[in-house]
């Protein structure tokens, strides 16, 4: 989403005469794109902050102009601006100003906070300044109306509402005319879209009618959203890629329901069942999963183990709980789960899901794959990386050099090894 947020930026400067700079230590204006989901993210802002400091004593005659965008932003909005050298900060609904606030600050020297929410920004009418490459981004969606107990999303980015139905499609259009190959539908709960009569299961046909030579992605899906009139979906185009994220957090009802998530282990485990009774049994499911939330027991990281094993996730994204100031965890629970014992309990959940991407990258041994190119290797010049529908890595070499490959061709590989993270194979 932040991708996504950053060519929308970049949009709305270069409309208004701005122009890039690909070296920072030239620019007259510098933004940060923030996350503010884990602690490790604000940090890293912190420690780029500094780095203006030593970048504005080197360049002391000239006018920088430092501008903090987006979740951070929203967040500690005040606290940003008391640092010396932050200029102006700016939320997720107020890109539209940029330009103005840049100017303002010209003039008259002095900061802005511009961290109003909107119930009806999109950015629908904004083509955004989509970086080169073959995949692009299209959010459909924005904020979050499900306040889970730990996530600080729905303060930070607003209510949830989606996008008109017309500019999705104007958008995927586009970008199949300029040769992108791969887009991903992003929301906070990309599932959960509405508008008009379009839920998401619809809106999921009518892209893959307009964009036929276009892989579909998306991200993020909610249990709560997902149903079989999706899967259907997803199983009716060929062009829908065969891969789901559909975050658990946890594997144990006490858990879940602390949490605020809203549903059970039992009703999570019956759409992973029913995913894979409609597309097969090789579609490929990733999560995401919290250990040491307020109150987790190890009975309660037990669950979430042995729901791992039960699912056997292609891949996982796997975090230890920080607690964000304002959720209703920081206000009303207690972080009581140790440092130590939240990596013991991370390790155990990496160590399972390592296992897992294993065995589920040794079934593709022997078998051959349409694998969309992306880039050159970034180890061995003669090899090419790209990724299958599952969204599974292949590196792979050409045997033939009389067939030339450039980045957005599907060729066909056929896998030889892995690792648990990578296929390696050879064009055929």
């Amino acid at each position: 989403m932040n991708v996504a947020d950053g060519e929308i930026v970049d949009a709305i400067l270069l409309k208004s005469h701005f122009e890039k700079s690909y070296d920072i230590d030239n620019a007259d204006v510098i933004l940060f794109n923030t996350c503010a989901i884990r602690d490790k993210a604000e940090k890293t802002l912190l420690y780029k902050l500094d780095y203006i400091t030593g970048l504005k004593h080197r360049n002391v005659k000239k006018r920088i102009i430092v501008g903090i965008l987006g979740c951070m932003a929203q967040r500690q909005k005040e606290d940003l601006l008391q640092h010396k050298h932050v200029d102006f900060v700016i939320g997720p609904d107020e890109y539209r100003r940029i330009p103005d606030i840049i100017d303002e600050i010209m003039s008259h020297n002095g900061k802005v906070n511009a961290t109003t929410l909107s119930l009806c920004e999109t950015y629908g009418d904004i083509s955004p300044h989509y970086k080169q490459g073959v995949s692009a981004y299209i959010p459909i969606s924005r904020g979050c109306d499900n306040f889970c107990a730990y996530c600080i999303v729905p303060y930070t980015r607003g209510r949830e509402r989606s996008r008109d139905i017309d500019s999705i499609l104007r958008e995927v259009k586009l970008l199949q005319q300029q040769g992108f190959k791969d887009v991903t539908l992003l929301g906070q709960n990309v599932n959960g879209y509405r508008y008009n009569s379009y839920d998401f299961a619809k809106l999921l046909d009518a892209v893959a009618v307009t964009a036929p030579n276009i892989r579909i992605r998306f991200l993020s899906s909610h249990p709560k959203y997902f149903n079989e009139d999706i899967v259907k979906a997803i199983s009716s185009h060929k062009n829908i890629c065969k891969y789901i994220h559909l975050p658990v957090q946890s594997g144990s009802n006490h858990m879940l329901k602390i949490m605020n998530r809203n549903y059970t282990r039992e009703q999570y485990l019956e759409q992973i069942h029913m995913m894979r009774e409609i597309l097969g049994q090789d579609v490929a499911i990733s999560t995401d999963i919290m250990c040491g939330f307020c109150g987790e027991t190890d009975a309660d990281h037990k669950e979430t183990l042995s729901l791992m094993e039960e699912v056997k996730f292609d891949y996982s994204f796997t975090f230890a709980y920080s607690e964000r100031q304002g959720t209703y965890a920081s206000k009303h629970l207690k972080d009581d789960v140790d440092k130590n014992t939240k990596i013991k309990r991370l390790n155990e959940i990496i160590k399972l899901q390592c296992q897992h991407s294993l065995e589920k990258y040794q079934k593709c041994i022997g078998k051959t794959y349409e694998v969309l190119v992306e880039k050159k290797s970034k180890r061995d010049q003669e090899e090419w990386t790209g990724r299958i529908d599952s969204y599974k890595v292949v590196v792979f070499k050409n045997p033939s050099q009389s067939t030339q490959i450039t980045v957005g061709d599907i060729v066909n590989v056929k896998i030889n090894s892995c690792s648990s993270a990578t296929l390696k194979g050879e064009m055929i």
